[in-house]
């Protein structure tokens, strides 16, 4: 794979407050650049929820009420938000649960593309038991030293996430086969399907 005709791309999590529809409680926005992270110009977000976090959400990320009290409003960082997203390629696992609070948080953004970790596994390692972030982090085993946080906060997850998308994209050819596997249909960039000549 050769990483340098990679266009503009950007792992993304999210963590929300709990409720269906959640509100954001943690953005995490990762670049990768030549193969790698790029946690230097990467950006991160804690915002207070217009509505409270549930007890199950907090014990899974540990970002409660008190914790989030004096962070500012979605409204106070959507801009900023918007502006590092611009209009790259994303990539999160399961990516639609993140496409869809993403747009729902931004009705005006629209990224070029979406890849999703979760599909890209299923097809590079096809038979494991479970596609989970977890199992995939025990099945591939990247390098996590240097991500930050814990496991279930945005930042830890994106950085996570970028490793292993790194790690399985290393076994295609091209850009364009590493999309066909890891675009859902239905999302940006995904390939339009090909005709079928027979048809009038």
């Amino acid at each position: 794979m050769n990483f340098s005709s990679w266009p503009e791309l950007l792992v993304v999590d999210v963590e929300g407050n709990g409720a269906n529809p959640p509100d954001l409680v943690e953005v995490a926005a990762l670049p990768v650049r030549a193969g790698r992270p790029d946690t230097s110009t990467a950006g991160a977000w804690l915002t207070r929820p217009r509505h409270p976090v549930t007890p199950f959400a907090a014990r899974v990320h540990g970002l409660t009420n008190a914790v989030l009290e004096g962070e500012p409003g979605w409204e106070e960082i959507a801009g900023q938000v918007r502006q590092l997203l611009g209009t790259s390629w994303i990539c999160a696992h399961n990516a639609h649960v993140d496409h869809r609070v993403l747009s729902a948080h931004l009705p005006q953004w629209r990224p070029a593309g979406v890849l999703d970790t979760l599909r890209l596994a299923r097809a590079t390692y096809p038979g494991l038991p479970k596609y989970s972030l977890d199992a995939l982090i025990g099945h591939i085993a990247p390098d996590l030293s240097a991500a930050p946080a814990q496991r279930h906060r945005a930042t830890f997850d994106a950085f996570a996430t970028a490793q292993l998308l790194l790690a399985m994209a290393s076994r295609y050819a091209s850009w364009d086969q590493l999309v066909a596997a890891a675009v859902p249909p239905g999302l940006p960039g995904a390939p339009e399907p090909e005709e079928d000549p027979t048809l009038w």
